[in-house]
């Protein structure tokens, strides 16, 4: 008998685990092939890391620091599940990004391939998170909000504020790193724009 797939089956608690651990790894990941050569990403984690870049406090503390503001939004206007489910994929970030180079020794990785295939570890990992009601925080809760009530594509929405983030980059970082970073950000929200529609996913939270 052939399910119904029309219908939207609940994601268990075990499956926003699974999805929580595999997304905040591949976000991870891509944050650490970003610092390895000196780019960054939008949102806040693109803040984050222009702060380490120019202070040297560690991408992790600064991450988890800047998000907190945006836990209010999340619970207002998301609901308690989501913004736990934000807070834990926040914090995994945060603590992976820091032990990940423990790990994973990376002696040299070019700038381009670092761009193309952080970006892509990046946007899979969101999507991931997108797709089990959670978030990596701050302007992704509110290009969720946005998908959710209005309609907007999230990731057309987040392309327009890395734009921000990236132009402010070039006072920051040589004129090559931000190119690269910007090819990146194009690969991170294809993947979110291209994959993340209303209706296209039927399990829910």
């Amino acid at each position: 008998m052939t399910p119904d797939l029309s219908t939207p089956s609940r994601h268990q608690l075990h499956e926003d685990i699974f999805a929580i651990l595999i997304g905040t790894t591949l976000v991870s990941l891509g944050i650490v092939f970003y610092a390895q050569v000196t780019l960054i990403t939008g949102s806040t984690a693109g803040v984050a890391l222009l702060l380490q870049y120019a202070t040297g406090i560690p991408f992790g503390w600064l991450f988890f620091g800047i998000n907190l503001p945006f836990y209010v939004l999340a619970v207002l206007r998301m609901g308690w599940p989501f913004a736990i489910k934000t807070f834990v994929s926040v914090g995994l970030v945060s603590w992976l990004s820091v032990h990940v180079p423990d790990w994973l020794g990376i002696s040299s990785i070019h700038p381009l391939f670092a761009a193309l295939v952080g970006g892509g570890l990046i946007g899979l990992g969101i999507l991931s998170l997108f797709r089990h009601k959670a978030s990596v925080g701050g302007i992704n809760i509110l290009a969720l909000f946005l998908q959710d009530n209005f309609g907007i594509r999230a990731g057309y929405f987040q392309l327009g504020v890395d734009a921000v983030i990236l132009l402010i980059a070039f006072f920051v970082l040589p004129f090559d790193r931000v190119l690269y970073s910007v090819l990146g950000a194009l690969v991170l929200n294809l993947i979110v724009a291209l994959n993340h529609k209303p209706g296209r996913y039927v399990g829910f939270s």
